[in-house]
């Protein structure tokens, strides 16, 4: 399925763009669910998708739990409050960023990260829920960052043997990969068990500026991009991710192209529903049930 991710105020914007042709959303908060009724809201949502073929599998929870300012208990309660509404929306689940302790060099969350995480994915195993972690530094690396540790494949070999719940994955986005200049496609095919949810988002790597000025100059050096104009072959991923044993869905993470954006952004969405469907094989076609399970071109 493909769908659309970050829809703002989510029952009315699914409302206005549920006939766009998306599959499935994600709607999702950031920090704060500012106290909303999730259970009500869910409700909404499922309103405003009515009779369509329309899934919402996951939610987003966007913020740093391991930390200790309000909005980070805040993110925190958010956490919990969406694995209890999940329900509510349909999904089965909530993905986000790890947290980090600020101004540290990553292995030093760990202890942290085991110890909200642990109690977090009893809570999601005990309600069916699945927890799945953005791969995005958010600006940060091994030796200091402010949002998340879950951005390095080293890292999650970290991450999962503090917490080797069966429920704890990956919401993963070739996007982040190529911005580290990290191949994406071997990612899926060692950790392809782990990814629980899939972000539409892609990377155009510009080599001509790395070749000459490198990455930490004046230049900028890659570019995030919606699907169909960045990098990426979808056709490949979505062949690997299959491989996998993936089912889920992929959703647009769109809002962040240097070149669909403002007002073109829909017009940028639109074409990477399209090129991600075409790169699934495009409608799915049931030819057991045409054709009796017979070979068509027996005639």
């Amino acid at each position: 399925m493909v769908g659309a991710s970050g829809v703002g105020e989510a029952p009315a914007r699914i409302a206005e763009i549920a006939d766009m042709g998306f599959e499935s959303f994600e709607p999702f908060f950031w920090q704060t669910t500012n106290g909303q009724d999730l259970a009500e809201m869910g409700k909404r949502c499922r309103d405003a998708i009515g009779e369509r073929d329309i899934t919402i599998s996951t939610l987003g929870m966007f913020g740093n739990p391991l930390e200790d300012r309000e909005l980070d208990r805040e993110t925190l309660q958010g956490w919990k409050d969406c694995i209890d509404n999940a329900h509510h929306f349909g999904a089965t689940c909530i993905a986000g960023f790890t947290g980090r302790v600020r101004g540290k060099p990553l292995t030093e969350s760990l202890p942290r990260y085991r110890e909200v995480w642990s109690e977090l994915a009893k809570r999601a195993a005990d309600k069916g829920v699945r927890i799945a972690f953005e791969n995005c530094a958010m600006d940060g690396n091994w030796q200091t960052g402010d949002w998340n540790i879950a951005h390095n494949p080293d890292a999650w070999e970290l991450m999962f043997n503090e917490t080797p719940d069966d429920n704890l994955g990956l919401e993963w986005e070739p996007c982040h990969q190529l911005v580290y200049l990290i191949d994406p496609l071997p990612q899926i095919r060692k950790w392809g068990d782990r990814i629980f949810h899939v972000h539409g988002k892609d990377a155009t790597v510009r080599w001509e500026v790395i070749r000459e000025h490198g990455i930490f100059g004046k230049h900028d050096f890659v570019w995030m991009r919606t699907p169909g104009f960045g990098d990426s072959n979808w056709t490949d991923i979505i062949s690997e991710l299959r491989l996998a044993g993936y089912e889920g869905a992929i959703d647009i993470e769109g809002w962040h192209d240097p070149v669909y954006r403002d007002a073109l952004e829909m017009t940028g969405q639109i074409h990477a529903l399209e090129h991600l469907k075409q790169a699934r094989g495009g409608a799915f076609v049931n030819v057991s049930a045409k054709y009796g399970g017979g070979d068509p071109s027996l005639g």
